[in-house]
Formats: C-alpha cells, sequence, structure tokens
C-alpha cells in the first residue's frame, strides 16, 4: 500500500496561484524538474482535483506542440502512462482513461484506489482536493516547494482545514532558488 502524497509549488506568502489565477510565476531548473519527474515515475496514479484535472488534461496530450521546456518535454510520456483519477463532485467520466472518485464516500472511494496500487498516489496542485482529502486525514506527506515570489493574494494552499500536526521530514534547496518542505502526518 503506497502513501498518498500532496506536491504542491507555493509563493513565500502561501499562495498557489496569484489574485488573478496565474501560475506562471513556478520555475523548473534543472534540479526541480529532476526531483519532480522521480518523484513522478515512482507513483502508481496522478491524483487530482477537477479543475487541476481540466488544466492538465488539455495540456499534456498535446505538450509538444506547445512548449519547447526540458521539463515538459520529459515529463509528458510519464503523464501519459501513468494511471489518474480526478476527485469530482461534479463529473461522471473523465477522457485519457481517468478514473473519477467522490460521488459517493470519498475516504472509501480514494483508500479503495490507493490499496489497489502499486505506488504513491501523487496529489498535484490545487486545494479543493487536498483540503477534502487532507480534513479526512488520508494525505499521508506534505511535499511543498516554496518558490521565492510574493503574490499578494490568490489561491491559498489548504484553506480553511482544521489545525493537524505534522512532522519535518526532509527540505532541500534547488537550483539555489526554490525550496522543498517536506512533512509527514505526526
Amino acid at each position: 500500500m503506497g502513501k498518498i502524497i500532496y506536491w504542491v509549488h507555493q509563493s513565500v506568502d502561501g499562495f498557489i496561484e496569484g489574485p488573478n489565477g496565474e501560475f506562471d510565476w513556478p520555475e523548473m531548473g534543472e534540479e526541480l524538474s529532476a526531483y519532480s519527474q522521480e518523484l513522478s515515475e515512482r507513483a502508481g496514479a496522478f491524483l487530482y482535483g477537477r479543475r487541476v484535472w481540466e488544466m492538465m488534461s488539455s495540456y499534456w496530450p498535446r505538450v509538444e506542440s506547445i512548449s519547447d521546456h526540458p521539463h515538459d518535454l520529459a515529463f509528458a510520456p510519464i503523464w501519459r502512462c501513468t494511471p489518474k483519477v480526478v476527485v469530482s463532485r461534479t463529473l461522471a467520466e473523465a477522457d485519457h482513461g481517468a478514473r473519477v472518485v467522490g460521488g459517493g464516500d470519498l475516504a472509501a472511494e480514494v483508500v479503495e484506489v490507493r490499496d489497489q496500487l502499486d505506488g504513491d498516489l501523487l496529489l498535484t496542485g490545487g486545494t479543493g482536493a487536498a483540503t477534502a482529502l487532507a480534513a479526512l486525514g488520508l494525505v499521508d506527506e506534505f511535499q511543498v516547494v516554496v518558490h521565492p515570489v510574493l503574490l499578494g493574494g490568490g489561491r491559498q494552499v489548504l484553506p480553511d482545514l482544521a489545525r493537524q500536526d505534522l512532522r519535518l521530514v526532509d527540505t532541500r534547496g534547488f537550483d539555489c532558488r526554490s525550496v522543498l518542505l517536506r512533512y509527514a502526518r505526526a
């Protein structure tokens, strides 16, 4: 049985998007990109909330026609071959072979998916699914990459979540720019 890992990029002031929804500020240098790719390769499946899923499913299938960034080109084949799970109360189905959960008992559905996998369930970005799963005590590890930018507002990481004590597992700097804070449930 794998872990559920929440992997998210945030600003120094705690936002994952700017005031107008901008997500143009995370910089994927060589070191951060290599770590991200390693984490993704170990995943048994990618887990997304609906909003992040819509962004990912519109970008990664056609990334080669949009981007020539080395990170994007290296991640695209991993994204395509890794199973995907979408947490949503509004979607009945999703393309690219993704499984949709959240129409019933979210905890039971996610635990069932996790228990069927070899590897971790990598919950990427977003706040809705991450907050819901953290509130249920299902997120085993929080991997937060802090980027050197102040956004001054926007979408907050894990809003309206009741207090939970965490234990620092590791810190790591990337590209002399961003810092990974890795926490496990206490």
